[in-house]
C-alpha cells in the first residue's frame, strides 16, 4: 500500500500530524473496504461518516451536495395533522378554478399561466392549512412572497374563501373597469391582498431575504415584537438563474435567519424547456445554498418510490438518479414504460435486475407523477423540519411535475408555460382525475364553469377553521395608519438660516438635518439610515458612534479606530444599515423599512444615500418595486450631476437619473439648489407620507458635494420650493453693476448645483454686456410636469386648470434659458408649457474624468457658456447685436 499521507490534499500537509500511526490504520481501513466491498461501498462509508461528523457538530467543511434522494425518509416523517382527503378536495377546488379561470380569459386574449399553479399547489396549500399565520392574530404574521405565475391558484383560493367573487375571477387581467384582478401579485393594484411584487425575477428572494433581516431589526431595536414572524418565499428553479435571487444568500447565513424558508418549486422547466438540460438544478442550487451556510432540505420523490429505495441495495438506483439529466428525466415523464425500462433501468445490469420486480404500474406511477412537492405529508414534514431548524435559514427543495394534474398534453411539456388553456374534453379529464362534482351539463354553452363546493359546504367550514387557528386570512395585507407627529420647527431651523460665511455641501446640509431630526424624542428612533457601504463619503461617520451600526452580533472586536471621536462602532440596537458593497442589498432593504407601516404597522422613515450613478440607473427596477410595494421614505442621489464629482470620471458622472426617476409615478423628484431648500422638502415629504392623510408616494432628492455658501431662506418662497419653481432674485437685487432700466432681459432657470454657474453669468450678464437676467431655482422639473400633465388630464374632463410653470412665469416677456447638472431632456421635460422662448442647456453625452471647471467648460455650462447661449437667445430676437455672441466666445476663450 502506498504512504497514504501522500495523497492527502496540500492544505493538510501543513498540519502536524500527532499519531501518524493512527492515521495510517484509518486509510489502511478504506483500502481494506473498497478491496473487500467496492469503491462503491468505501465511498458510502466515507459520506455517512461526514454526515455524522456534521450533525456532531464536528469542525469540518460541509458535503455541499448529497444524494439525489428526500432529506426525511418516510419513516421519519411525522405525524401528519390535518385530514388529508378534506385538504385534497380542497386542493382540487383551487386547481379547477385556476386553469377556469385563465381559459376563460383566454378568449380576450389577456394571457395567464397555469401550469405553475399546477405544480406547486400542494407547497401552497399545506402551508395555507398548518404553518402560514395571518394578521388577525398577535403580532405580524408571517411574510409570503408568492411566486408571480402562481397568481391563479392564489385567487382560487380566495375564491374558495369568499373573498373574490365569480365576477372577479372572470376580469383576471382586465383591470380598467374597477373590479378586476391584477395579472400578479401588485399591492398598488391590490392593496388588501397582496403585500409583496415578486414577479419582477429575482426581486422576490433577494427582498425576503432582507425583509426577514429587517424584521430582526425591529426585534433587535424594541420597535416591534417579530419574534413569531416568518418569511416565506416561493420561487421557481428557474428563477434562481437570476443573480439577484441568489446575491444575499450568505448575509441570511451570517445574520443566522432562522425567520426564513424558501421553497423553491423545482419541477426542472424554465419559460422555454429545461432549467438544466444537461445538469441537475437540484444538485445545483443544494450545493449553492450548503456552501453558503444554509440548512437544506430535498423533498423529492413521493411515498411511491419507497419500494424502489428499498429494493436498491447496491445503491444503483441512487446513482442512477445522481447522473441523469434534468431534460432526460422530463423526458421519462412524458414516455411509456417500455421507454423508461430500455432507457433508465436498462443502464446496467443491477438496475436490470431491479425492475425486474417491479410492475408496469409502479413504475409508471414513479416516473409520471410521483414527486415530493405533490404529497402533503412530505410537504408537510419538510416546513415544520424548517421551523425547528434553528441558527439559519432553510432552503426546501421541493421536486414537482410542471403542469400537473392538467392531463397529457400540459405536463412536463417544454411549452406549457405559453399554453393559456385547456379544452372542454381536457377540462373533463381533469375533473375525473380530481374527482369533482362537476356534470358535463356545466359545459353546455361551450364554456368551462367555476366550481364551488358552497359557502357552508365541509371544505370551505374546514378551511375557514385552519384559517382562524392560524390567525386570519392569507395572504393578506391590512393597514393601520400611524400618523406620526410632525418634527419639531427647531430641526429645520439651521438650514433655514443659511450658513453664513461658512460653506458647506448639499449633502452635507442633509446629513446635518436627518442627524438632528433623530435626535426628535417622537419621531428619532423610527429613522433608518441606508448607505452602501459610503457613510465616510457622504459625511455620515458622526453618525457612527452615536446611532450605531446594526448588527445582530453587536461588535465581537476593538475596533482599530477606537480612540477616535468618530469611531466605527457596531451594535445590536444600532441604527445605521451599513450594507456593505450592493445597491441591490441597500435597496432592498430599504423597501422593507419603507413598507414596515404596512407589514408590521409600525412606520419608519428610511432614506438611502448613495453615489448618484449607482441608484436609479442599477436599481431601477427595484425603484419600481419599491412603488407597487406603496413604499415611503427618501431616496438620496448623494455626489449627483455629471460634472460635481472631479476626477471620478465616465462610470462615476450621473446626468441622467432625473430622467429615468421621472418614469416612476410614485417617486417625487427633487434637485434643490440650497440647504433651506432641502429643509422645506424634506418636512412637508414627512407630512405627505406619515402625516394624517399619508400619500403612497417616495421622494427621491438629489444633493452635491461641492461646498458653497448657503443662503437664508427668502419670505414666500415655501409654495414654489415644493411645486418646483420660484425666482430667486432679480437683476435689479445685484449689489454691483446694475444694468440699465432699459437692458435687454433674460430669465435663467437652474437646479441643483447649477444655480451657482446662473448665479455667476448673472453678473458678467449685468457687467459686461448690460443684460438684465432674473434667476429662479427649479427645484423639481419633475414635479412641474406632473402638475402640468394634471392639468392636461383635467381639460379632458372639461375642467380648465393653468400649469404652475405657465403661472409662475405669467408676465415675463423675456426669453429662458434653463440650465442644469443633467442632461437637457430633464429641463426640456417642461419646455412645451412654458410660453415664452425657451431654451435649455445641459450635460449630455458621458462623463470624463475632469476639475468641475473643466468639466463644465467642456459640456458647456459654466457660467461663460451660459452668457454665451443668453447671448445668442437675444440676437435671434434682435435685442443684442449678432456680433456680441462672437466677440463673447473670444473674451471667455470659448
Amino acid at each position: 500500500m502506498s504512504d497514504p499521507v501522500g495523497k492527502l490534499p496540500s492544505e493538510l500537509d501543513q498540519l502536524p500530524d500527532r499519531d501518524t500511526e493512527e492515521t495510517a490504520e484509518w486509510a489502511a481501513s478504506l483500502d481494506a473496504v473498497a478491496k473487500a466491498a467496492g469503491t462503491r461501498r468505501a465511498e458510502y462509508l466515507l459520506r455517512r461518516t461526514l454526515q455524522h461528523a456534521e450533525a456532531a457538530g464536528l469542525a469540518l467543511p460541509k458535503l455541499l451536495e448529497t444524494d439525489y434522494v428526500n432529506t426525511i425518509p418516510t419513516a421519519a416523517e411525522p405525524e401528519f395533522p390535518g385530514d388529508e382527503a378534506m385538504e385534497a378536495r380542497i386542493t382540487a377546488w383551487n386547481r379547477w378554478n385556476a386553469a377556469a379561470m385563465v381559459t376563460r380569459g383566454s378568449k380576450y386574449g389577456v394571457g395567464g399561466h397555469i401550469a405553475t399553479f399546477a405544480s406547486a399547489a400542494w407547497l401552497y396549500e399545506t402551508g395555507f392549512q398548518h404553518f402560514f399565520r395571518g394578521k388577525e392574530a398577535d403580532g405580524s404574521g408571517d411574510q409570503l412572497y408568492i411566486q408571480g405565475h402562481a397568481s391563479p391558484g392564489i385567487y382560487a383560493r380566495a375564491f374558495l374563501d369568499g373573498r373574490i367573487s365569480e365576477q372577479q375571477l372572470d376580469n383576471f387581467r382586465q383591470e380598467s373597469g374597477g373590479n378586476g384582478l391584477p395579472s400578479y401579485p401588485h399591492p398598488r393594484r391590490l392593496p388588501w391582498l397582496w403585500e409583496f411584487p415578486t414577479v419582477s425575477m429575482g426581486l422576490g428572494p433577494l427582498s425576503a431575504i432582507y425583509q426577514a433581516r429587517f424584521n430582526r431589526y425591529l426585534q433587535n431595536r424594541s420597535i416591534k415584537d417579530t419574534a413569531n414572524s416568518h418569511v416565506w418565499a416561493f420561487l421557481g428553479d428557474g428563477e434562481m438563474d437570476e443573480p439577484e435571487s441568489t446575491a444575499a444568500l450568505a448575509l441570511a447565513s451570517r445574520e443566522q435567519l432562522d425567520n426564513l424558508t424558501f421553497v423553491i418549486n423545482c419541477n426542472l422547466q424554465r419559460l422555454d424547456g429545461p432549467v438544466r438540460a444537461n445538469f441537475r438544478v437540484v444538485q445545483e442550487l443544494e450545493a449553492q445554498f450548503r456552501g453558503a451556510g444554509w440548512n437544506v432540505i430535498k423533498s423529492l420523490w413521493g411515498s411511491a418510490w419507497d419500494e424502489l429505495f428499498q429494493l436498491d441495495t447496491t445503491g444503483a438506483l441512487v446513482r442512477r438518479l445522481r447522473e441523469v439529466p434534468d431534460a432526460q428525466f422530463q423526458t421519462y415523464a412524458t414516455r411509456d414504460v417500455a421507454y423508461i425500462r430500455e432507457h433508465f433501468f436498462g443502464a446496467n445490469a443491477e438496475l436490470v435486475q431491479l425492475a425486474g420486480v417491479l410492475s408496469d404500474a409502479k413504475i409508471a406511477e414513479c416516473f409520471h407523477t410521483s414527486r415530493g412537492g405533490h404529497e402533503p405529508r412530505k410537504v408537510y414534514a419538510a416546513y415544520k423540519a424548517a421551523l425547528e431548524h434553528k441558527g439559519a435559514p432553510t432552503v426546501i427543495l421541493a421536486q414537482t411535475v410542471k403542469g400537473y394534474t392538467l392531463g397529457a398534453g400540459f405536463e412536463s411539456k417544454n411549452a406549457n408555460h405559453q399554453m393559456k388553456k385547456l379544452t372542454i374534453d381536457e377540462f373533463k379529464s381533469m375533473r375525473d382525475k380530481l374527482d369533482l362534482p362537476i356534470p358535463d351539463s356545466a359545459f353546455a354553452d361551450g364554456q368551462v364553469p367555476y366550481g364551488h363546493p358552497g359557502a357552508d359546504s365541509p371544505e370551505v367550514r374546514y378551511l375557514n377553521e385552519r384559517r382562524a387557528a392560524l390567525g386570519g386570512p392569507a395572504p393578506a395585507r391590512k393597514v393601520k395608519q400611524v400618523a406620526l407627529p410632525a418634527p419639531a420647527d427647531r430641526s429645520f431651523a439651521p438650514l433655514l438660516k443659511g450658513s453664513g460665511k461658512q460653506e458647506m455641501a448639499t449633502t452635507m446640509a442633509f446629513v446635518r438635518l436627518v442627524k438632528d431630526l433623530m435626535r426628535d424624542k417622537e419621531t428619532g428612533k423610527r429613522w433608518v439610515p441606508i448607505v452602501p457601504d459610503e457613510a465616510r463619503t457622504f459625511g455620515m461617520e458622526s453618525l457612527f458612534p452615536s446611532a450605531g451600526i446594526y448588527s445582530p452580533l453587536g461588535q465581537t472586536y476593538e475596533p482599530v479606530d477606537r480612540d477616535q471621536l468618530m469611531y466605527y462602532k457596531e451594535a445590536k440596537d444600532g441604527q445605521i444599515l451599513n450594507e456593505g458593497i450592493t445597491e441591490a442589498g441597500a435597496m432592498a432593504d430599504f423597501i422593507a423599512a419603507c413598507t414596515s407601516y404596512a407589514t408590521h404597522g409600525e412606520p419608519m422613515i428610511p432614506f438611502y444615500i448613495f453615489y448618484s450613478m449607482f441608484g436609479w440607473q442599477r436599481t431601477a427596477d427595484q425603484m419600481w418595486q419599491l412603488a407597487d410595494q406603496l413604499g415611503k421614505g427618501f431616496i438620496v442621489g448623494a455626489t449627483a450631476g455629471r460634472t460635481t464629482l472631479t476626477g471620478e470620471g465616465l462610470q462615476h458622472a450621473d446626468g441622467h437619473s432625473h430622467l429615468i426617476a421621472s418614469t416612476n409615478p410614485a417617486s417625487l423628484n427633487y434637485d434643490p439648489a440650497f440647504a433651506y431648500e432641502i429643509a422645506v422638502i424634506v418636512k412637508d415629504g414627512l407630512r405627505r407620507m406619515y402625516g394624517e392623510k399619508p400619500e403612497d408616494v417616495f421622494y427621491y432628492l438629489t444633493v452635491y458635494n461641492e461646498p458653497k455658501v448657503q443662503p437664508a431662506m427668502p419670505e414666500g418662497v415655501e409654495e414654489g420650493i415644493l411645486k418646483g419653481l420660484y425666482r430667486f432674485n432679480t437683476a435689479a437685487d445685484l449689489a454691483e453693476a446694475a444694468p440699465a432700466a432699459d437692458a435687454p432681459k433674460v430669465q435663467l432657470m437652474a437646479s441643483g448645483t447649477a444655480i451657482h454657474w446662473v448665479l455667476e453669468a448673472q453678473k458678467l450678464l449685468a457687467a459686461d454686456w448690460n443684460v438684465a437676467a432674473d434667476v429662479w431655482s427649479a427645484t423639481s422639473w419633475g414635479e412641474l410636469r406632473r402638475d402640468a400633465l394634471e392639468c392636461d388630464e383635467a381639460l379632458l374632463r372639461g375642467e380648465v386648470r393653468t400649469p404652475y410653470v405657465t403661472r409662475a412665469l405669467e408676465g415675463v416677456t423675456s426669453p429662458v434659458l434653463a440650465v442644469s447638472d443633467w442632461m437637457r431632456q430633464v429641463p426640456d421635460q417642461i419646455s412645451q408649457w412654458v410660453e415664452q422662448d425657451y431654451t435649455s442647456l445641459g450635460t449630455d453625452g458621458f462623463g470624463l474624468s475632469d476639475t468641475r471647471e473643466g468639466a463644465r467648460r467642456h459640456f458647456g455650462v459654466d457660467a461663460q457658456s451660459i452668457v454665451v447661449a443668453a447671448l445668442a437667445q437675444l440676437a435671434r430676437r434682435g435685442e443684442v447685436p449678432a456680433s456680441a455672441i462672437k466677440e463673447a466666445r473670444e473674451r471667455y476663450g470659448l
